[in-house]
């Protein structure tokens, strides 16, 4: 809308002193011919709007035209630009409005906050998302943030690991972990059977595995209750369709959403390392563990007994299933030794046997 880049315009004005038709047509992302036409509203209107020309000109307000905003210490101003990560924004579809939010702070403060703010903008970039993670696709990504804001159902196609299923959902929250989005959400109740009819059918599977983040099947509840319905976690970029049913609801009383996931996080975690692998480490492999297993290495290395004489040290690994468990250990190599259990360290050795003899035998003759 021209009445926002109006106001953009003036904003950034008050923010850089002085800035020419082609800078401010870069930031606005318009044209050079938008600009002269949007500083002759501002003029029109009011604003002291001063056109300078020459190598050093461009616009400018005139001296005394700023409003101030006090009460804030430096520390305070410049923490509140650190707190807007631009890239979840945008996929929010609000990345206009944290702009321009910026610039109205930004705007208000006095000169020397408003210089420390500068500072810390020029020096600081936070960049949430992991290495080496394209950016997921999240058509969906508004709809559901909207539908969370106004309360209302969702009826969503999803995307499961044993296929697709269709909901209806109560978004109670969306949260951002690692650069991935998921949604927070209760099941919305069935209506009741009528006279002489069955239940609707259900295509929740009977066994799904819980531990699988965002894949609908999060069985913690926010509540000790067990006749509130369970708050399930789904991966949004596995949305394949989200609609509003019109229908509204009323949040769960007392519902807390960052405690709900720190909770559900924490079991997850409980869940996914439930078996313990008893195992030798080069001193190599204890540089490596941390780099290959995470905070779970870490903390282990932390519990670990001093290295003997030769430099290698037994460590009590956390380790999901044993199949997963073997994929996992190979990645240190010959740094590792598995002293046990037992069935994880013939699965081992199973595995780099097989993987042996396919070696020896020579490379396959490439097809013609």
């Amino acid at each position: 809308m021209r009445a926002d880049r109006l106001l953009s315009l003036l904003l950034l004005l008050q923010n850089r002193e002085r800035m020419t038709a082609p800078q401010l047509a870069a930031e606005l992302e318009v044209s050079v011919r938008t600009v002269y036409r949007d500083v002759e509203a501002l003029s029109a209107s009011g604003v002291p709007v001063r056109a300078e020309r020459g190598p050093e000109g461009g616009y400018r307000l005139m001296d005394g035209y700023r409003t101030r905003l006090t009460g804030l210490t430096d520390a305070e101003a410049g923490s509140l630009f650190l707190t807007g990560v631009p890239g979840p924004a945008r996929e929010l579809g609000l990345g206009a409005a944290l702009t321009t939010a910026q610039l109205k702070l930004q705007a208000a403060l006095p000169n020397a906050l408003a210089e420390r703010t500068r500072h810390i903008q020029e020096r600081f970039h936070l960049d949430a998302p992991g290495w080496f993670r394209g950016a997921e696709r999240l058509p969906h990504l508004a709809t559901v943030a909207q539908a969370v804001w106004d309360q209302r159902e969702l009826r969503v196609h999803y995307r499961r690991w044993r296929g697709e299923v269709h909901r209806d959902l109560r978004p109670l929250g969306v949260v951002l972990k690692g650069g991935i989005w998921y949604l927070v959400a209760t099941p919305a109740p069935r209506p009741a059977p009528g006279p002489g009819q069955s239940a609707a059918p259900t295509d929740e599977p009977a066994h799904a595995p819980a531990h699988e983040p965002g894949n609908g099947t999060d069985p913690h509840r926010s509540s000790p209750n067990d006749d509130a319905p369970p708050v399930r976690t789904y991966r949004i970029a596995r949305l394949l369709a989200a609609e509003p049913t019109g229908a509204t609801f009323d949040r769960p009383t007392g519902f807390d959403l960052a405690a709900h996931w720190t909770e559900s996080t924490r079991r997850l975690e409980a869940q996914l390392h439930q078996d313990t692998a008893h195992i030798r480490l080069s001193s190599r492999g204890q540089r490596l563990l941390p780099m290959l297993f995470g905070a779970v290495g870490a903390l282990a290395l932390d519990h670990a007994d001093p290295p003997g004489p030769d430099g290698w040290a037994e460590v009590q690994l956390p380790v999901e299933s044993r199949h997963i468990a073997v994929g996992d250990l190979l990645r240190l190599g010959v740094e590792v030794e598995v002293l046990g259990p037992p069935a994880l360290r013939e699965a081992l050795a199973e595995t780099v046997a097989a993987l042996a003899t396919r070696y020896r035998a020579g490379p396959l003759t490439p097809r013609a």
